[in-house]
């Protein structure tokens, strides 16, 4: 399991990382997991699902998951695919990371 980079919120300690054998970055806080699954291809991976249990809902960690994954793939050179409608839809309110996406995947989710 890959820990770098990490995001880390000391205020709220908020640790997300990146677990490639289960093709998910994690938030671990007590006994509840965040996941945020994922797809890798040879230069480019695809965001699938965000999940958050209920009892992490309102603290922003669903965001926290989907800013990682996307400055991880810039980091990394990868074209990103977001059929998360979460991530999608954080894309659009942080247009930094739209050129991340090819031009047909901007369109798509400028459409929704």
């Amino acid at each position: 399991m890959s820990n770098s980079p990490a995001s880390n919120d000391s205020e709220n300690m908020v640790v997300v990382i990146n677990n490639p054998e289960q093709h998910r970055y994690e938030v671990n806080v007590g006994n509840e997991v965040a996941i945020l699954t994922y797809s890798e291809g040879e230069n480019s991976i695809t965001l699938l699902h965000t999940s958050v249990p209920t009892a992490l809902e309102g603290r922003g960690i669903a965001g926290r998951l989907a800013r990682f994954a996307l400055e991880e793939a810039h980091a990394r050179k990868l074209s990103v695919r977001p059929q998360c409608p979460f991530v999608a839809a954080y894309i659009r309110r942080h247009s930094e990371y739209m050129p991340l996406l090819s031009e047909a995947e901007q369109q798509r989710i400028s459409k929704n």
